[in-house]
């Protein structure tokens, strides 16, 4: 049975979160029974929608619960198994993030080839972040051939692969947003955009304007706030904007105002639409199909910010929330 660290929620943040919220703990883990397996987790993501988590409200995911282990992304390695369908050996993804070794039914993972592409790819272009862009933009947006798109937060984990796979689409034109000097050149010099904006420089209307005399068909927010209100600006007629994330507000602690420009909404007949993946699994197979192709061909260009260690855990997210990271955050924990 071995030991395992793992980290807790102690405290519901107020406004940010800060370290002192969680806890790293040391706790001895059972052996698999018949059906479950046990999983030395390898890889884990944080991500921006685990902060609704941390309050204790209802939402589409229930809260985390205080003084009990974190859930997330992961991916491990199978070390003991009572299931004939998962062996001692097998990669498997699952959702028992925050800990070093996870105990579960083998039925909640599933096994993944790290033949054809490394095990964190599954935390990334294979996996939830890769998939929410893809139906984010068809699904949800209707990205059509020859569309001008807008993507906020364009250097995280879901827009970095949103602009990429827009042009794999047929986007005739892919704009950015971003925080810095840095990733306004990343955007363009690696991730394939056409333009790119650095949002801390202000004037998010009149860079985008610059970046799209002609306005925009397609927004894709991870952030909401200022940018939502800059895209609906920019919207062209029959403009479609896919709701993913609202990063600029997570930490707030009083309501914030939404866009005093919606009335915009009616004469340009602009379609605003939230979109969780988890209700467009059908979409999985065509997307993984795509991807895997678009991968290896090159047309896919993946970027990881990793911490080492599960001790550094809460940092990677406390700095994921910041911006810190360029493409998807990552934990590596070590054998």
């Amino acid at each position: 049975m071995p030991v395992s660290k793992e980290v807790h929620l102690v405290a519901r943040p107020d406004g940010e979160p800060r370290p002192e919220d969680f806890s790293v703990v040391e706790t001895t883990v059972a052996d698999p029974a018949p059906g479950q397996i046990l999983v030395r987790n390898d890889w884990m993501s944080v991500d921006p929608y685990m902060r609704g988590r941390m309050n204790d409200v209802k939402s589409y995911v229930p809260p985390f619960e205080l003084g009990k282990a974190m859930e997330g992304g992961a991916v491990g390695t199978v070390v003991a198994s009572q299931s004939p369908d998962v062996p001692v050996g097998a990669s498997v993804l699952h959702f028992q993030g925050w800990r070093q070794y996870a105990l579960m039914d083998a039925a909640r993972a599933k096994v993944v080839d790290t033949d054809a592409a490394p095990a964190q790819a599954y935390l990334s272009a294979l996996g939830m972040v890769g998939l929410t862009a893809y139906a984010g933009l068809t699904a949800v947006a209707g990205l059509k051939e020859g569309d001008v798109v807008f993507v906020s937060g364009a250097a995280g984990a879901v827009g970095s692969l949103a602009g990429q796979i827009a042009k794999q689409l047929g986007a005739s034109k892919v704009i950015g947003s971003a925080g810095g000097p840095e990733k306004k050149r990343r955007l363009l010099e690696e991730f394939g955009y056409d333009a790119a904006i650095d949002y801390r420089e202000g004037d998010l209307e009149g860079q985008l304007a610059e970046a799209a005399p002609e306005g925009i068909d397609v927004y894709f927010d991870n952030v909401g706030g200022d940018h939502l209100r800059a895209a609906i600006q920019g919207m062209r007629v029959h403009g479609r904007a896919a709701l993913c994330g609202a990063i600029s507000v997570y930490n707030a602690t009083e309501p914030v105002p939404g866009p005093d420009n919606l009335g915009l909404l009616v004469g340009k007949r602009i379609k605003l639409q939230g979109f969780l993946v988890g209700d467009h699994g059908d979409l999985a197979p065509e997307y993984y199909k795509n991807a895997a192709q678009w991968l290896a061909e090159g047309k896919l260009h993946t970027e990881e910010t990793v911490v080492e260690g599960i001790d550094n855990a809460v940092d990677a997210f406390l700095g994921m929330m910041r911006g810190a990271n360029t493409g998807k955050m990552l934990v590596r924990l070590p054998v």
